[in-house]
């Protein structure tokens, strides 16, 4: 509306409300703050209708993202797991070849096998003076036992 105009209704209002009786004014006082409140409830009622609605798209959004996410965490969870099991298996296979060869290393093509700390022969083990026989100790042909006797 124009300014002119609206200054106009303004004064006629004015003039309205000033030539109405007391009850008159009472009872539209009374609509006016009622359809104010209702007025103000319905676009209150509006505001939390549409926070209510983008609250709810924004957590579908989130849910739909947080799903992207756990599934490419749970694709590259499986990638690492899948390389560990593989070089888990490198290494078992190569304890193994190892462990053979180790095996395999302590025997000699003849057969003998690589003597360890414990087969070689302390000081105890050596004879000494005492030990070796002596001509007393030697066998005669009187000791040897023979089929007939």
């Amino acid at each position: 509306m124009d300014k002119p105009m609206k200054k106009a209704m303004v004064k006629a209002a004015k003039k309205v409300v000033e030539h109405t009786p007391e009850p008159v004014k009472e009872q539209v006082k009374e609509t006016v703050v009622d359809k104010a409140k209702e007025k103000f409830v319905k676009n209150v009622q509006e505001k939390a209708d549409e926070a209510a609605e983008k609250l709810e798209n924004a957590k579908d959004e989130n849910a739909d993202k947080v799903y992207n996410k756990a599934e490419q965490a749970k694709e590259k969870t499986q990638d690492v797991l899948l390389s560990v099991r593989d070089k888990i298996g490198k290494v078992v296979e190569a304890g193994e070849e190892f462990q053979n060869k180790v095996s395999s290393s302590n025997k000699d093509d003849d057969g003998r096998k690589v003597k360890g700390v414990r087969n070689i022969k302390g000081i105890g083990h050596i004879k000494s003076a005492t030990t070796i026989k002596s001509s007393q100790n030697i066998k005669s042909s009187n000791d040897i036992k023979t089929i007939s006797s």
